[in-house]
């Protein structure tokens, strides 16, 4: 395969269609390297990208609790295991234990067997009735944050999408609002005839025990376990809970006339200086407050952020506006003087939300930083949402938020207090998971020397999730002497992933999913390695590889490892004759993996110039959490064009693909860009299209726009929609993104009416050539 083969084998369309089918999960490597040195010769690693609770119609739902394997293993009866109907005994495929059907399986025959034994219910859903007498289901929570340190307009805007948010919020849903600007404020709902606020001093870091005692939920002087309330608080002396969380239909009259009367804050802001924010002492009231009356069951703090935390804990910035807010440049100096102290008040915020199962949403609206960087941590332990805009009013900002409540907590499939299982044949180990969880530090036979991400853990606490978060898991082969000396007697590995949650309605779920991949002699057999090799998989798992070495590693040079990286996969893959890069060909499962790399070389992931740190952080949070289809796009956009003599087809992600008579839909993830040609924005603008005999070209100019709409429809966080023309300033969003075989070095070979980028990038095809010449050299 030539370099130019190499370089267009990728269109910018969109990723293959959905192959994760209802296990939701898909894996870098389908086949497995049987050792160590194997393994590491396969470059990528060995991982698998899992969506835990992923809504499929094919998984079915049981309405009883699963047979387990006797302990340690404990691995719920599945397809893959051998089942002896005479004797009614079962064999683990894990651990190879023989076990016995308990009496109420006693039906059982090779006619009749269980759902979770059917072949194709690999993943399957338990739904045990709740017990006679149980409570019924505790109502979801929510508790606003909200910063009051922001002008008048964006406040506005801020109370405008709290009314809708309440308008659409389930009537049992217990709500909660805490303000804040130089102090905080915690608002006392159950008090209708006046309003009832606490106070807390912004500058000083406050316990969780201080913040009771104010409250006075302390707790002191009644007995431990006190009696829960009907609507599932636990029952203070003063009959106090209720006074700070009531059911939104009994207090949405109190908050719309609180939110009337909020002003922003009224604390001077002295000449030179910025707004005093107590961003880090309004979040710990928050936690502190649930942890105190709902420990355990599923709430979310939803802190609305306007601007950067300027004194107490979690500061990221003085006061002094001649400091300016942390760069890349001054975090790698090390010359960020507050941002190793607020990651550690985020660690320990982190820590103490897990242990209470309670959720961090964040929704920064600011033109500049406000923390997401020092935030991150807790919001991706908690599994909770991120949504970064310019302002309270963008359509970014309004929709997003509009999205979790617009169907109550159906929206997005939000779950609760989750937590993940993994199993696995005794020759593999676990690494780690990147993504939003936390490690329950369950050690254990299964735990690898080596962590990546959440480790030394075989279970992980998901406190938020929904049917979209995925998790990408990493794992080791560390074959035992034992099995070595048996040979290959078993060709088949099998992983098991158990995911219990409470799902929007209140109830416990458990879901199963058991996957079989088949082991392969890689030093024998490379053809079978390769063709069980996920390209897209695997690029999504090398992005979220180096974001998590780049943030933890000083000095790591990502580009460099990334290239390393696929030279050595090219000359241990590729098919060639030494130092001859003309006989360089490789398998198409492998075709589009260097363009990929490519892509991630420039993508935000990589190359932090010109992002902001909160930026940054942002793009790999949901990196982190997307799926693999998602994830895909984030790295390399999908381009669209559409023109009079062709119906809309998937067009090369190039600087080529601009044509004077086409509009072009880049869908770049986080931004949606919708580009006119010179041609088509000067047809537009005379008003063509709302003459009658130009019907056709009034309906070339809505087709993109009905995409975009129909892509916005369907993502979360809401992209970004920019509508731009040929030349104009906006249409760098398109640019960036287009591979630069036309630059203003090579102006002469362009097409007319096409456009050059001013880089000093190489092309794809430039960066093939280089690659086979590096690989094939002996």
């Amino acid at each position: 395969m030539a370099a130019a083969d190499i370089a267009g084998a990728g269109y910018g369309g969109a990723p293959s269609p959905d192959s994760e089918g209802p296990d939701g999960v898909r894996m870098s490597w389908n086949t497995w390297p049987r050792s160590k040195v194997e393994a590491s010769k396969c470059v990528v690693p060995i991982a698998a990208s899992i969506s835990p609770i992923r809504t499929h119609p094919d998984v079915l739902v049981l309405p009883y609790t699963p047979l387990r394997c006797k302990p340690p293993c404990s691995t719920a009866l599945n397809p893959f295991c051998t089942v002896d109907f005479s004797n009614r005994i079962w064999t683990c495929p894990l651990c190879f234990s023989r076990n016995v059907f308990p009496p109420h399986y006693h039906a059982i025959s090779e006619s009749n067997v269980p759902g979770e034994l059917y072949p194709q219910c690999t993943t399957v859903e338990y739904a045990p009735p709740p017990a006679p007498h149980s409570p019924p289901p505790p109502p979801p929570v929510f508790l606003f944050v909200l910063d009051t340190c922001i002008i008048e307009e964006e406040l506005a805007y801020l109370k405008s999408a709290m009314r809708q948010a309440l308008g659409l919020l389930p009537e049992n849903a217990l709500v909660g609002l805490v303000t804040f600007g130089t102090q905080a404020q915690l608002h006392e709902l159950g008090f209708a005839d006046l309003s009832k606020v606490y106070v807390f001093r912004g500058t000083k870091e406050i316990s969780k025990e201080e913040i009771l005692d104010q409250l006075g939920l302390s707790g002191r002087g009644f007995p431990k376990g006190a009696p829960a309330h009907a609507n599932g608080l636990q029952q203070h002396p003063a009959g106090s809970v209720n006074r700070f969380l009531l059911p939104a239909s009994d207090c949405e009259y109190q908050l719309n006339l609180l939110l009337d009367e909020l002003q922003t804050d009224q604390w001077p802001v002295e000449v030179g200086n910025r707004a005093r924010r107590c961003t880090g002492v309004a979040l710990s009231v928050a936690s502190g407050l649930l942890g105190a009356c709902l420990p355990g069951t599923g709430a979310r703090i939803i802190a609305l952020v306007g601007g950067p935390c300027t004194e107490g804990p979690g500061m990221i910035v003085s006061k002094d506006l001649s400091e300016p807010v942390r760069s890349h440049k001054d975090l790698d100096k090390d010359a960020a003087p507050h941002f190793h102290k607020a990651i550690k008040f985020y660690e320990n915020l982190a820590k103490q939300l897990v242990s209470q199962g309670h959720v961090l949403d964040v929704f920064a609206s600011a033109l500049d930083q406000v923390g997401v960087a020092e935030m991150k941590v807790a919001v991706e332990r908690t599994g909770g949402l991120a949504v970064l805009a310019e302002s309270f009013g963008h359509a970014v900002f309004k929709d997003s938020f509009k999205r979790i409540f617009e169907k109550g907590e159906h929206s997005l499939g939000l779950s609760f207090n989750g937590t993940l299982d993994i199993n696995c044949s005794k020759d593999i180990k676990i690494q780690g998971i990147i993504g939003p969880c936390t490690s329950l530090e369950k050690k254990g036979a299964l735990c690898a020397d080596t962590v990546i991400g959440q480790g030394n853990t075989t279970s992980w606490k998901m406190c938020g999730l929904d049917s979209s978060t995925s998790l990408t898991v990493f794992f080791d082969i560390s074959p035992s002497e034992r099995s070595n000396q048996q040979g290959i007697t078993n060709q088949q590995l099998y992983i098991q992933f158990m995911t219990s949650y409470q799902n929007a309605e209140g109830h416990m779920r458990l879901r199963v999913t058991t996957i079989t991949r088949k082991w392969v002699d890689g030093s024998i057999n490379k053809e079978e390695l390769v063709e069980g090799f996920d390209q897209e998989t695997a690029a999504v798992v090398l992005a979220r590889f180096i974001s998590l070495k780049m943030e933890m590693e000083e000095e790591f040079d990502a580009t460099r490892w990334l290239d390393r990286s696929l030279i050595r996969l090219c000359s241990r893959f590729g098919d060639y004759r030494k130092d001859d890069p003309s006989t360089f060909t490789i398998n198409p499962n492998f075709s589009i993996f260097p363009q990929f790399m490519f892509n991630l070389r420039r993508s935000q992931f990589v190359q932090v110039f010109n992002n902001s740190p909160d930026e940054t952080a942002y793009f790999r949070m949901l990196l982190n959490r997307e799926s693999v289809t998602n994830s895909v796009v984030m790295i390399q956009p999908s381009l669209l064009s559409y023109s009079f003599n062709a119906p809309p087809s998937p067009a090369l992600l190039d600087v080529a693909s601009i044509a004077s008579d086409r509009i072009l839909l880049l869908d770049a993830y986080f931004s949606l860009v919708i580009f006119h040609g010179m041609t088509i924005a000067q047809w537009r603008n005379m008003g063509y299209q709302n003459q009658s005999e130009h019907q056709a070209f009034a309906q070339l100019l809505q087709a993109p726009q009905d995409d975009a709409q129909m892509i916005i429809k369907d993502r979360f966080p809401v992209p970004r929609l920019v509508i731009c023309d040929q030349h104009g300033s906006q249409a760098r969003f398109l640019l960036a993104k287009l591979n630069p075989s036309a630059t203003y070095n090579s102006a002469h070979e362009v097409t007319p009416g096409s456009d050059i980028i001013f880089t000093d990038d190489v092309s794809l095809q430039v960066f093939c050539e280089h690659l086979q010449r590096l690989a094939v050299q002996s």
